[in-house]
């Protein structure tokens, strides 16, 4: 087992922060340390795992950070962001100068990232799940009334009759 420095700890946990493999993370800090060490011992920096349980406090605060950062900036990452797929799509539209077939499957992508990203609210959130975010919210306004009436109906509720279940259906129109 290698002895490592605190800047390495820091490296490991921030790459395991961001969901790099152990073994992906043994690899860079041999590239970028020139220290070779064994993936169980990388994952003993994770304390989201068992072996990482006795990891001291400093570094699972960092950790926990880095994740929590990771996770909000999600933009910061190009291939999730649309001006990124574009530029990469134009490149690939540019490098297939005489190639017709691979032009119209890059435009057909291009095609499908503009409707994906038309079909996201504002939220980030389908036009499906808007709908049924809509339909949840007017069924909640719907309890709160059934629970809490309010003191004067409006006028469309004049119309409407309710039946209890030990009542039968009138055979004449209720004027």
């Amino acid at each position: 087992m290698a002895i490592l420095r605190e800047p390495v700890k820091v490296f490991i946990v921030q790459s395991l922060a961001c969901f790099d493999t152990p073994q992906q993370v043994a690899e860079s800090v041999k590239q970028n340390y020139n220290i070779e060490i064994e993936r169980q011992q990388v994952a003993a920096y994770d304390p989201t795992k068992i072996t990482g349980k006795n990891l001291s406090k400093k570094l699972k605060e960092l950790f926990y950070k880095t994740r929590k950062d990771f996770n909000e900036n999600i933009e910061d990452i190009p291939i999730a962001n649309k001006a990124f797929h574009f530029k990469e799509l134009q490149q690939m539209y540019s490098d297939f100068e005489k190639n017709k077939v691979m032009k119209a499957k890059v435009l057909k992508q291009a095609q499908s990232l503009i409707q994906m990203s038309g079909s996201i609210a504002k939220g980030g959130l389908s036009a499906k799940e808007e709908i049924e975010l809509e339909i949840k919210k007017l069924e909640l306004e719907k309890l709160k009334r059934e629970v809490n009436p309010p003191e004067v109906r409006p006028p469309d509720e004049d119309y409407k009759v309710v039946l209890r279940p030990d009542e039968e259906i009138p055979n004449e129109p209720i004027l």
